[in-house]
């Protein structure tokens, strides 16, 4: 199903809501699933890179 991402917070829920629907098998009995923790971990630090890369690249202009 698709659905339109407005801001950064709806991007981060979709996308937690999808890791959960797509590997269920990664949810352990209790909610908690710690492989989907860490991806969306890595995605902010990659997104936080992107984003300190682009405000370094339009201060040099």
């Amino acid at each position: 199903m698709f659905y339109q991402i407005h801001t950064y917070t709806e991007l981060q829920q979709q996308i937690h809501d999808d890791l959960r629907i797509q590997h269920p098998e990664w949810v352990k009995s209790n909610g908690e699933c710690p492989t989907c923790d860490s991806y969306e971990s890595r995605l902010r630090e990659m997104l936080g890179a992107l984003t300190r890369t682009g405000s370094n690249a339009t201060r040099s202009k």
